[in-house]
C-alpha cells in the first residue's frame, strides 16, 4: 500500500479551500520570544528522529547526539538485553560528560573526573568511597530520555511522560513506514549542515515546488515541463500534524545527460537484482522530519533541528540495504547521495536570504499561494501546539 493512502489526499483547489488563503504573520519566523514558546511547546515534548538501529547493532554499541535546543548531550545505547535506551551524557555526581566520542562500543561508561561508572542500562556500577554520599545507588543512575524505535529509526522525546507513544503519534502511517527501505537499512551516507535560518523557513523550502524553475534550472529539469512549468504536485495530503504530496511526473522529460544515465542505470539494475521495490513517497512528519523515496533504490531522510530562532542544523541520510561489496554498487551509492546533496545545496542562498529579509520585521505578513498549502499547514499546526501549551500553563 502507498503510504500516502493514509493521508486525506486532495486536489489543489479542494485542499486550498480547506486550508484557507489569507496571509500569515511573519513574526513566528524570527521572533526570539515565539521561538522559546516553540522550543517548550513542541521540541521539548515531541518525538524526534535522532538515529538508526544500524548505528548500534550490538550490545554496548552507542552513539552520541548533541541536541542544541535542549542544551543536552545524549548517549543512545543498545543494552545487553538488546533494548535501545537514551541517557543524558552527564554523570549524576556533578554533571561531567561521560564521553566525547561520537560513537563506539563499550560495556560501561566511566566519568573521567571521579570515576563513577555506569552500565549500558544506566545503572551505577561503582563509585569510589560511595558510602560517604549517603544516597542509594538506584537513585543516581543515568537520567533517561524516552526512546522508541519505528521503521529502524530511533526517536526520542524529552517529555518525562509523553502523551503518546511514537506509534500513536504516527497512527495509521506506522504499518507502511515499516515496509520502507529505511526500516531494513544496514548503512547510510550522511552529510550535515548548519544554515542561518529559522527551522520553519528551512523546512518550508522543501514543502513547495514554486521555486524549482528558478533555483534548480539544471537539476530540476526532470520535475518541470511544458504542461506544468512550476512542477506543482497534483494532490496534497493531511493527517493530523503530518503532511504529504503527490509529485507530478513529466511525461516528456528532457534527455538525461550521459553521466546521470550511467548512474541511474546502475542504480536501477542493482535495485532490481536486490529486490528493492517501493512506491514513491514524499511526506513530512511533524515537527521536523522529511522522508523522500525515489524509486528504485534511493531513499533519504532529512531532519531539521532548530538551534535557535535564526539557525538550524540539518542532517541528510541516504539509506542503503546490504554492503557495497563491489565497485559498481559503491559508485551507485556515492552517485545517488551526491546528486541529492547537490540539489539541496542549491537552495541554501535563497533560504538564508529569505531569513535575512524577515529578521528586520519590516515584512509583517507572508502571502502563501495555493501550492504553498503545506507551509500553511505547518504554520497552523505550530500555532495550535503553542496555544495548547499556553492553555496548559494557564490551567496550572
Amino acid at each position: 500500500m502507498n503510504i500516502q493512502q493514509n493521508f486525506k489526499m486532495l486536489p489543489t483547489e479542494e485542499a486550498a479551500k480547506l486550508r484557507g488563503r489569507g496571509p500569515v504573520s511573519s513574526k513566528p519566523y524570527y521572533d526570539p520570544e515565539w521561538w522559546e514558546l516553540e522550543r517548550k511547546a513542541i521540541f521539548m515534548r515531541s518525538w524526534l528522529h535522532v538515529g538508526h538501529l544500524c548505528e548500534i547493532p550490538d550490545a554496548g554499541s552507542f552513539i552520541r547526539r548533541d541536541i542544541g535546543f535542549a542544551r543536552a548531550s545524549l548517549l543512545i545505547v543498545r543494552g545487553k538485553d538488546g533494548e535501545v535506551r537514551t541517557f543524558h551524557n552527564a554523570c549524576t555526581h556533578r554533571g561531567t560528560q561521560l564521553t566525547q566520542e561520537s560513537c563506539g562500543k563499550q560495556s560501561k561508561f566511566s566519568c573521567p573526573y571521579h570515576m563513577w561508572t555506569f552500565g549500558t542500562d544506566g545503572s551505577l556500577l561503582s563509585a569510589p568511597d560511595f558510602e560517604r554520599f549517603y544516597v542509594a545507588r538506584e537513585d543516581v543512575g543515568l537520567r533517561q530520555v524516552a526512546t522508541e524505535v519505528l521503521a529502524g529509526m530511533i526517536f526520542i522525546n524529552f517529555d518525562p511522560e509523553p502523551k503518546q507513544s511514537v506509534r500513536e503519534f504516527f497512527g495509521p502511517l506506522v504499518d507502511q513506514m515499516e515496509t520502507l527501505p529505511v526500516a531494513r537499512a544496514t548503512s547510510f551516507t550522511e552529510w550535515n549542515y548548519e544554515i542561518e535560518a529559522n527551522w520553519k523557513t528551512n523546512f518550508d523550502n522543501f514543502q513547495e515546488n514554486y521555486h524549482l524553475r528558478f533555483i534548480h534550472p539544471r537539476t530540476g529539469q526532470q520535475t518541470i515541463g511544458e504542461d506544468n512549468p512550476f512542477g506543482y504536485p497534483t494532490h496534497y495530503g493531511f493527517l493530523g500534524p503530518h503532511r504529504s504530496q503527490t509529485l507530478w511526473s513529466n511525461p516528456d522529460p528532457p534527455p538525461i545527460p550521459p553521466s546521470l544515465l550511467m548512474g541511474y542505470g546502475k542504480a536501477a539494475q542493482l535495485a532490481a537484482k536486490d529486490g528493492v521495490s517501493f512506491e514513491k513517497t514524499d511526506f513530512k512528519l511533524f515537527p521536523c522530519l522529511h522522508i523522500v523515496g525515489l524509486p528504485p533504490a534511493q531513499q533519504f531522510t532529512h531532519t531539521m533541528m532548530p538551534l535557535g530562532p535564526g539557525r538550524t542544523r540539518g542532517q541528510v541520510r541516504m539509506y542503503w540495504t546490504g554492503e557495497a561489496d563491489r565497485a559498481s554498487r559503491a559508485y551507485t551509492r556515492e552517485f545517488g547521495a551526491m546528486t541529492i546533496r547537490d540539489v539541496l545545496s542549491e537552495d541554501r542562498f535563497a533560504v538564508e536570504s529569505g531569513q535575512r529579509g524577515l529578521n528586520s520585521g519590516a515584512i509583517e505578513q507572508i502571502h502563501l499561494q495555493d501550492h504553498e498549502m503545506l507551509l500553511r499547514h505547518l504554520y497552523e499546526t505550530v500555532q495550535d501546539k503553542v496555544a495548547e501549551y499556553l492553555a496548559e500553563q494557564e490551567a496550572g
